[in-house]
């Protein structure tokens, strides 16, 4: 009788221990990636980052948010408007904006800091690609310290 119940002990452990798996598997990751630099190598980089990151993980697994402030606008700045602001770069090229369209298809969304609108001369509307009020937040630094706080992931690639 002993060994049967060591034998049921351990197969129940065994399925609860692998339902406990596969839920840890399908936990959605909260992450930000945070942009303030203009070099666009480095930004290419860091959407491929992104992409990878949705790829292994799976779209439905995540909830990512890309907070862009400083120089990091540049991502979404049309090189056309880029002599009317105080930026160096306007890195919003065809190929950039297929790449940013393609993660926001996938549920990416874009935090653009309204800090850096104003001190940079920027109007979001005319100015950067694919940008609306709603992607606007006061602040890009003190939005990244509001997700941290609320379990987002820090990443800076």
């Amino acid at each position: 009788m002993k060994f049967f119940n060591l034998k049921f002990l351990l197969s129940t452990l065994l399925v609860l221990g692998t339902f406990g798996f596969a839920n840890a598997q399908t936990v959605k990751q909260k992450v930000v990636y945070h942009i303030n630099y203009d070099n666009p190598k480095q930004q290419e980089g860091a959407l491929r980052n992104i992409q990878n990151h949705i790829n292994a993980v799976g779209k439905e697994n995540l909830d990512i948010k890309v907070v862009l402030h400083g120089n990091g606008l540049s991502l979404l700045l049309d090189p056309e408007s880029l002599a009317k602001t105080k930026l160096k770069f306007g890195n919003a090229n065809e190929q950039m904006q297929a790449k940013i369209s393609g993660l926001k298809d996938q549920g990416i969304k874009f935090n653009v800091c309204a800090n850096t609108l104003k001190g940079k001369n920027i109007n979001f509307e005319d100015d950067l690609y694919d940008v609306t009020e709603g992607d606007i937040v006061t602040s890009g630094v003190a939005e990244l310290a509001v997700l941290q706080s609320q379990g987002y992931a820090y990443i800076k690639p």
